[in-house]
């Protein structure tokens, strides 16, 4: 097996409060732009309303075409470039008996001639209802991935552990719906896509290091004296080659899909990257961290209710 790093011996648990920290102001950051942003920027999918892709035979820029939308009542309508200057997405809302909205915006745009000719790609509609259901559908697979990693880690490990693996995967999302926030991405399906994809690779690594540290203890040795802590942090060390190899390894396929996967792909490449960074930050800084602190503060509970017996 490749290894990066020849026993390792760094002390990670010893500096988790600075990297609570670090997690605190960045979820901070994040949460901040949500406000300030009033949520994310949703597709139609999920917001409901119209959606079409228009591609001209020659760039222009999104004023022109705003203009141009104006005449037909749409001037307010979200417009973006989608790739290059001739292709654009333009966004906006209709009532469901005006649901021909690749005509509508055609009509509008014919008639500014200095535009010049056009294609119509993609003309979609989603009621609001649908919208609205999707949203709900979306929140549900979400909790549901996480109910389903709790049980798993708590048998075959033990509620502690599946807790903390939660409570870690819930920052991983967190994190990566505040990055798309800051970057000012769309929320869409394929990005749904993306956070479910980052919860199964991140209980993956924390299942990984919890199996090191069960597989160290029935082995016993000079890791039976250990603290608590040092036991974790000998697991973590012990898998760190297999952690980092196998992030570099999806970073690089995510970083392929970013880069040559097209308009549509890159908002899914975009959270899958920050995923699989804040899920191999977090099954060392998260995870590991909040059991040793769990673990240690249940020991300073038993040894105070020791000392309460003692006395009496």
């Amino acid at each position: 097996m490749l290894e990066l790093f020849r026993s390792p011996n760094y002390d990670f648990i010893g500096r988790r409060k600075w990297f609570y920290l670090a997690s605190a102001l960045f979820i901070a950051a994040g949460i901040a732009s949500l406000v300030a942003r009033g949520g994310l920027r949703v597709d139609i999918d999920f917001a409901g309303g119209n959606l079409v892709q228009v591609r001209f035979e020659r760039p222009t820029t999104i004023d022109r075409v705003r203009t141009a939308l104006t005449a037909v009542g749409l001037g307010d309508s979200i417009i973006q470039e989608f790739g290059d200057s001739r292709e654009f997405m333009i966004r906006f809302k209709l009532g469901a008996s005006q649901a021909d909205a690749g005509k509508t915006v055609q009509q509008a745009l014919a008639r500014e001639a200095s535009l010049g000719s056009f294609e119509i790609r993609r003309a979609e509609y989603v009621g609001p209802q649908v919208g609205r259901d999707l949203q709900l559908q979306a929140l549900y697979a979400v909790l549901a991935g996480l109910a389903g990693i709790l049980i798993y880690v708590a048998v075959r490990f033990d509620l502690k552990g599946g807790i903390t693996a939660i409570v870690a995967q819930t920052h991983d999302v967190i994190v990566a719906i505040g990055a798309l926030s800051l970057a000012d991405r769309e929320f869409a399906l394929p990005v749904l896509a993306a956070l479910l994809t980052v919860i199964g690779y991140s209980v993956n690594d924390k299942i990984v290091a919890y199996d090191r540290v069960r597989e160290n203890r029935r082995r016993g040795g000079a890791l039976r004296g250990q603290p608590f802590a040092s036991q974790i942090n000998t697991a973590i060390n012990q898998t760190l080659s297999r952690t980092l190899l196998t992030g570099v390894s999806v970073l690089f396929a995510a970083g392929v899909l970013y880069l040559f996967g097209g308009k549509v792909l890159e908002d899914f490449a975009f959270t899958l990257m920050v995923g699989v960074v804040a899920g191999t930050y977090s099954t060392i800084y998260i995870a590991a961290a909040l059991i040793v602190d769990w673990t240690q503060w249940e020991d300073r509970r038993r040894r105070a209710a020791k000392k309460v017996v003692a006395k009496a």
